[in-house]
């Protein structure tokens, strides 16, 4: 089976992004497609995170997004990516003070055309402490506004959706999201549900 579609939900920290990700994977699950959802591989990485990150720290970060999805992309219909390469790239650049010592983007350049959308999760709530990320706004706010710069360079209009965090609750209605992404959701009037699917990967 060949991925039909992958949809990346992005952003900086704290943001709600993983709700968002298993909330969106149960409507994809429910409409009768099957799905999976790719993890935030930065919580697995060796190397550090938050505001100390090193630029190794970062690379390592993108090379795992990239092969995590390289491994899911054949296992469902509809891949859910918590975060892409290119809000990953954002931290990257932060650590490097907007240069590229590793020379990697390229491969952001052309990684970002293989999402079919991209959904950006605007910070209009609060950081909650979960013992991994940083509660640091100013960290937050950095991330923001280098993702404010680049993104225009890398991913195209029309495969941008932005959503404010504190609109992600239990009642948020997928649906607008989850047509413009498979197409109409009629030719099956009585989908049978799919279970939301998390294979094991490297970090398993």
């Amino acid at each position: 089976m060949t991925t039909s579609a992958k949809i990346a939900f992005i952003g900086s920290h704290s943001v709600r992004k993983t709700n968002a990700v298993h909330s969106f994977a149960g409507a994809v699950g429910r409409s009768g497609r099957s799905v999976e959802v790719g993890r935030e591989v930065i919580r697995f990485n060796p190397l550090g995170l938050n505001e100390g990150a090193t630029p190794e720290a970062q690379l390592w970060v993108i090379m795992a997004q990239i092969q995590q999805e390289l491994e899911m992309r054949n296992r469902a219909e509809v891949l859910v990516t918590d975060r892409a390469v290119i809000d990953n790239f954002a931290y990257y650049l932060r650590t490097t003070g907007g240069g590229d010592p590793f020379g990697i983007t390229p491969l952001v350049r052309k990684w970002s055309d293989t999402y079919d959308l991209f959904v950006r999760l605007r910070p209009d709530v609060p950081m909650r402490v979960d013992g991994v990320r940083s509660t640091n706004e100013r960290f937050r706010n950095q991330i923001e506004k280098i993702l404010n710069e680049i993104l225009s360079m890398y991913v195209r209009d029309d495969r941008l959706i932005s959503i404010r965090a504190s609109e992600v609750t239990e009642e948020f209605d997928w649906t607008s999201l989850l047509v413009r992404l498979v197409g109409s959701l009629e030719p099956e009037a009585h989908p049978v549900p799919q279970p939301v699917t998390l294979f094991p990967t490297l970090w398993d």
